[in-house]
């Protein structure tokens, strides 16, 4: 066999790539034409950002490094726990306690030749306003796929992306879309969606789809708990912010090993007050971390779809998932594709201001109640603030401890009573986006 030393090829080594690359096919674009360039410019040139090295990510990059991808960076901010080497088949028991990023990158660099993965150990937030510089110069990606188990990771990419794009008389410049792939598993079911920013539905345009998140009742978990999660969320919830075991304005860390132990032996204690068998370190994490508990054949199967559209993106040589693919294997096969319409009035891609309409006795906590209930917005903990009488004014802040003390009183006092205008602009800043969003208050009349 002879092999390239450079590029690590070999005779024959991309045949049944460039079968596709290299002439049509009746699924191919009618203007699509075959060249050998277009394999160059996969294996040379493409550059592709993974985000997540999970159970999905670790599909995603073995499939892409697989069908011609060789210039693939990838980021995760979590390390590897034993509970991982089920279903994440890049780890081994050595590796535990590393970072997945860097040993993803590893594995595959060592196992399939010419491919190079750059690891990157830190949540994608981390880049924040960098993140621009990050995806345009430094490594001038051109497709972005998500293989993530958080929703709020997922917004502030879809914005990040939208907040890249340029528009000339309000005309999209098309060089400055960078195409993100969106793959999600929930146990047996998942899906993939293929998302041009600015042209087709973003995240926050089908955000009602994603599950709600299960919510236990106060009373119950204060006073009658009866189950190993009620103990968990009385910790979480309770416990936490009267005790502030790791100093008083430091929040839960899901993938803090030290505060998951702290949450899982105080939930533990009150487990045993109460008689409830069942509560562990995993089921603490997962209740924290609201994780759902992964099936690898899902994983597979849907990092298989995003692979499929990144190398039909890249190449040109198919028509790419119009657009988002729902996949169920619980009871048989069953597979389903529609297009998600994009939103008119969308927070994050519609270019709209968005109004939020109150009654006149309205006080600021039900505006804060709004944007974090409200289906189409889901925020976490929203910052207010607005010009009143010709000055920047912070309303509330729930995400800094000494902010929030000096603004809690804000919240029973009515709007109009904080000097808010109908037709007032607020803006809010929240981690769900990297970019403070304006709205536009009104009142009913």
């Amino acid at each position: 066999m002879n092999t390239d030393s450079d590029t690590g090829d070999w005779s024959g080594r991309w045949k049944h790539i460039s079968k596709l690359l290299e002439r049509s096919g009746p699924f191919a674009h009618p203007d699509f034409e075959g060249s050998p360039d277009i394999l160059e410019f996969m294996l040379s040139t493409c550059k592709v950002l993974v985000i997540g090295a999970g159970g999905l990510g670790c599909e995603i990059l073995k499939g892409l490094a697989l069908s011609g991808f060789r210039n693939i960076d990838v980021i995760d901010m979590d390390t590897i726990d034993l509970s991982n080497l089920n279903r994440q088949f890049l780890f081994r028991l050595k590796d535990i306690s590393r970072d997945k990023a860097t040993v993803a990158a590893e594995f595959i660099n060592n196992r399939v030749p010419g491919c190079n993965v750059t690891p990157h150990f830190k949540k994608i937030q981390d880049y924040d306003q960098s993140f621009t510089e990050f995806v345009c110069f430094s490594s001038e990606f051109h497709i972005v796929i998500c293989g993530l188990d958080s929703v709020i990771a997922r917004r502030w990419i879809n914005g990040m992306l939208l907040s890249l794009l340029n528009y000339e008389d309000d005309v999209l410049d098309p060089t400055t879309i960078i195409p993100m792939i969106d793959g999600g598993t929930e146990g047996f079911k998942g899906n993939a969606r293929v998302i041009l920013p600015g042209m087709t539905a973003c995240i926050d345009c089908t955000l009602d789809l994603f599950p709600p998140q299960v919510n236990f009742p106060m009373c119950t978990i204060a006073h009658t708990p009866r189950l190993p999660e009620h103990c968990i969320e009385y910790v979480k919830v309770l416990l936490w912010p009267q005790e502030h075991p790791f100093g008083e304005n430091v929040g839960i860390d899901g993938d803090d090993p030290t505060h998951i132990q702290w949450i899982f032996e105080k939930a533990q204690d009150r487990a045993d007050q109460y008689g409830i068998k069942g509560v562990t370190y995993r089921l603490t994490q997962g209740v924290v971390k609201r994780i759902i508990p992964a099936v690898a054949s899902t994983n597979a199967v849907v990092a298989a779809q995003c692979v499929t559209e990144a190398f039909k993106l890249a190449s040109s040589c198919c028509n790419p998932l119009n657009n988002y693919m729902v996949f169920n294997d619980t009871d048989g096969l069953y597979t389903y594709t529609y297009e998600a319409e994009r939103k008119d009035d969308c927070l994050a891609c519609s270019q709209v201001p968005q109004s939020l309409s109150f009654k006149k006795d309205a006080v600021l906590q039900d505006l804060v109640d709004h944007l974090k209930n409200s289906v189409t917005l889901q925020m976490r903990q929203p910052g207010i603030t607005a010009t009143v009488n010709g000055k920047n004014k912070t309303l509330y802040m729930q995400s800094v401890e000494a902010i929030r003390k000096r603004t809690k009183d804000n919240l029973p006092k009515r709007l109009s009573e904080l000097g808010l205008t109908d037709g007032q602009e607020l803006v809010v800043a929240d981690e769900t986006t990297p970019n403070a969003l304006i709205f536009k208050l009104k009142y009913e009349t």
